[in-house]
């Protein structure tokens, strides 16, 4: 058997998220249907994050193992060509068997992107949260983001219905950077609880909004103040940018080349 790892981005839109479910369209089955007609054989993936529904990746890593004779690095091409367009594997390499997508990694970095702009944009509906209602603060906003870093319980920020048997986990990174009308959240972490990027951009989106301070925000995570934390960014406007690793398996990839031009760039 030879452990192969892949780098796969998908636009999450029409998927119910990374993981299989009963009666339900994943990026985890259409990709193991994928796996099937290629060696005959039922194939199980393991990713390095589970996305929720309507959630995007530019990075996600995935590894599996099999015995079929197709060589590592031809896994990629083999691939494409039985998946739908809105999944593309970017690379295929050959891993060793202690390798694991998931426990090997050291951290995963989430990206949302918010449309600020009183005008919508229909090119960036499907990758953003057009939210334009009022100018946000980016000033307040970096200020409260600013009190995420480091290991903390943020059992305020876990939606109902994990399994995780702990709320702790360590904030490498916690940026927000504006071009143009579209402003950026960056988080990187060791693991994100259910539903954590999204609760953080709803109460920060407050934030922006003059709706509560900085020091409210901090407030309600250090406290675990879960009952007052109510607002959830919708899906489409968060991506999985990547996980990292202690050494790069992938030779081809520019990490920081993944998310998409067009949203870096930004529009005025």
């Amino acid at each position: 058997m030879k452990r192969v790892a892949l780098s796969i981005q998908y636009d999450g839109t029409n998927f119910s998220g990374w993981q299989r479910q009963k009666q339900a369209n994943t990026v985890q089955e259409t990709l193991e249907e994928a796996l099937k007609t290629l060696s005959f054989k039922d194939i199980k993936t393991f990713a390095s994050g589970r996305t929720d529904a309507g959630v995007h990746a530019s990075g996600q890593v995935v590894h599996f193992d099999t015995d079929f004779v197709i060589p590592e690095d031809k896994w990629s091409g083999a691939l494409n060509g039985r998946l739908p367009k809105n999944i593309r594997i970017i690379e295929s390499v050959g891993v060793s068997s202690s390798w694991h997508a998931c426990y090997s990694a050291i951290y995963r970095h989430y990206r949302y992107v918010i449309n600020n702009s009183k005008l919508p944009n229909i090119f960036l509906n499907n990758w953003s949260w057009h939210r334009y209602q009022k100018e946000l603060n980016i000033i307040s906003m970096k200020n409260a983001i600013s009190t995420l870093k480091g290991k903390h319980d943020f059992f305020a920020f876990q939606k109902s219905g994990s399994n995780r048997s702990t709320s702790i986990t360590t904030v490498k990174d916690a940026q927000i950077f504006k071009r143009g009308q579209l402003i950026f959240i960056d988080i990187k972490a060791t693991g994100f609880l259910y539903g954590m990027v999204r609760s953080i951009v709803g109460q920060l989106v407050l934030v922006g909004e003059n709706k509560i301070s900085p020091d409210t925000f901090y407030q309600r995570w250090l406290n675990k103040k879960k009952e007052e934390v109510h607002e959830s960014a919708p899906a489409k406007g968060l991506c999985f940018v990547n996980a990292v690793y202690k050494d790069n398996v992938f030779k081809k990839l520019n990490h920081h080349d993944l998310f998409p031009k067009f949203l870096i760039s930004g529009y005025s």
